[in-house]
């Protein structure tokens, strides 16, 4: 059996486009549309049969039921439906009517091929359709994860669009305390602001929140508002304490920003208004980033280096605290969950590593300590020991109580590359 013969067979079921008739071919002569090919075989039928060319009638095929002859409509309605998005890439999805696939399959049945070959007909829509939409938009096809994503429903005759989030990325530095990083609804009212009767919850003072700002708060609105979406999604590399400072460079965050309708803003600008309008807050390197980005960031692989603040129970000469620190530099730490967390995290025994300690004495019952540790080490315990829960501590070393008086992360960087490589974020 040649090409000519398995396409002589396929003429023959009845009425077929040229679409349809070439597509049970689509792996052959690379470059070519499927109608391209159909109306190539049915030339060369004719030729060889010394037969009149007949132009096939799209809307009377038996296969597609005239939906070949709907590309350019389709890829006008999704222009059409993109109207007001901002988008850089897009992808092109069809939901083809069951029985429409089933004539497919039927089709290379009834002419001896196989039922699977070719492709399919919502893979040439989904082809021919996107590009017609890339030429009208001048924008390119993602298949990894793009803007926007449509669905032409060909059996109800629809077109849905989803928009997909955009990232920003940056770094915060936290300058006040008493600052946590996300919003923290107030419990006694449920976020509400009011008791029963309608008089002001105390705790929160009629706020609903426990804390009168946040991270999340300063950094989230300007950037929705801009971009047009619906809301944001803070993702942040790790969390300080409440209470602790975040300094040096800052902490890499990630802003998910669910629904923009614009993608093609000046963040500059963005950061601008940010650093202006907050007291508590600021941010630096704001940057569209990659949807691996926002993995990486909310796995906070990454080490931390903190300055601490500590207060001893009883005195401490130079060398007891030099002999100490020497210890705990480079050990491994057991650490037990930590009394003040163990209300929300599971109580298990973690290892955790202390790469670097160094410390003096402001006099003997006050020192401040800097840290440099892996990522998830519990600073305030490792000086306290939290009752024994941390082994070895500082404060078990010495053999004297010690307390973190005051507590700031210096510097966050990724464990084993840094945040900011540029696979992690959008060409512009």
């Amino acid at each position: 059996m040649t090409i000519l013969d398995d396409a002589e067979g396929l003429a023959a079921t009845g009425p077929v486009c040229d679409a349809c008739l070439g597509r049970p071919f689509a792996d052959r002569s690379f470059g070519l549309g499927n109608d391209e090919r159909g109306r190539a075989l049915r030339t060369t039928l004719a030729l060889d049969a010394d037969e009149p060319y007949e132009s096939p009638d799209i809307e009377a095929c038996w296969v597609c039921e005239g939906l070949c002859g709907r590309f350019e409509e389709c890829a006008d309605r999704v222009v059409e439906a993109l109207e007001g998005i901002d988008f850089f890439t897009y992808q092109v999805g069809t939901r083809v009517p069951p029985l429409v696939e089933e004539n497919g399959e039927l089709l290379r049945v009834d002419a001896g091929l196989d039922p699977e070959a070719g492709e399919l007909l919502k893979s040439e829509f989904n082809r021919e359709v996107g590009k017609r939409v890339g030429q009208r938009t001048g924008k390119e096809v993602g298949f990894e994860r793009p803007d926007v994503q449509l669905l032409i429903d060909l059996d109800t005759d629809e077109i849905d669009v989803t928009i997909n989030s955009v990232a920003v990325y940056g770094r915060y530095r936290k300058v006040e305390r008493d600052v946590p990083q996300t919003e923290w609804p107030c419990s006694n009212c449920g976020e509400s602001g009011q008791l029963h009767g309608g008089r002001a919850c105390p705790e929160c003072n009629g706020t609903g929140y426990r804390y009168h700002t946040s991270v999340e708060q300063e950094v989230a609105p300007p950037l929705v508002t801009a971009l047009r979406g619906d809301e944001g999604v803070f993702h942040g590399a790790g969390r300080e304490d409440v209470d602790a400072l975040m300094l040096g460079d800052g902490r890499p965050f990630v802003l998910e920003v669910k629904h923009p309708h614009r993608r093609d803003v000046d963040l500059a600008t963005i950061e601008d208004e940010i650093n202006k309008a907050s007291d508590a807050v600021k941010v630096d390197d704001l940057r569209f980033a990659t949807h691996e980005m926002t993995a990486r960031v909310k796995e906070h692989d990454a080490s931390k280096t903190y300055r601490a603040e500590v207060e001893f129970d009883a005195s401490v000469d130079e060398a007891a605290l030099a002999d100490a620190l020497e210890t705990l530099e480079g050990a491994t730490v057991e650490q037990r969950t930590p009394h003040r967390v163990d209300h929300r995290r599971a109580d298990l025994v973690r290892e955790r590593e202390v790469y670097e300690i160094d410390g003096e004495l402001v006099d003997d019952t006050h020192a401040t300590i800097d840290v440099h540790g892996a990522g998830g080490l519990y600073i305030k315990e490792l000086i306290s020991s939290d009752e024994g829960r941390t082994e070895p501590s500082l404060a078990g070393l010495l053999d004297t109580a010690a307390t973190v008086t005051a507590l700031d992360v210096l510097s966050v960087e990724g464990e084993d590359e840094p945040f900011e490589h540029p696979d992690y974020f959008r060409d512009e």
